[in-house]
């Protein structure tokens, strides 16, 4: 079979703390990883986006703690834009990584992120 590129997206609420933000992160990079069978080898980078009113922690920072096997890959964070009536609170992540074509892909929405894609959350 022939690989291809894929992204997993997800997303997770946390509290302002570095403990909430790595527990969240940590929780939800794990359910990604875990339920797509992602190895680090086959990941091309991994992107986080957090709202503003998360300042304590980089969840970039969150997963190199607790994730080590993942901490070679490329880790990217950002600010998410600041659009009225948006999820506060919020942390969404981009996996991109390859994977063989045919391969069922399940983005994690967790912690009350649900909401934000209740059509593709956990899938």
């Amino acid at each position: 079979m022939n690989s291809r590129l894929f992204a997993i997206r997800g997303a997770t609420c946390a509290e302002n703390t570095k403990e909430s933000i790595v527990e969240t992160t940590t929780k939800m990079c794990r359910e990604i990883f875990e339920k797509n069978n992602l190895h680090p080898a086959s990941i091309v980078s991994i992107h986080f986006t957090l709202t503003s009113d998360l300042d304590a922690l980089n969840p970039a920072t969150a997963l190199r703690l607790n994730l080590k096997e993942f901490s070679s890959c490329p880790l990217f964070c950002s600010q998410e834009a600041n659009v009225k009536g948006m999820l506060p609170k919020t942390i969404r992540v981009l996996v991109s990584a390859y994977f063989e074509e045919g391969t069922t892909i399940r983005h994690i929405y967790i912690n009350g992120a649900e909401k934000l894609r209740p059509d593709i959350a956990n899938v």
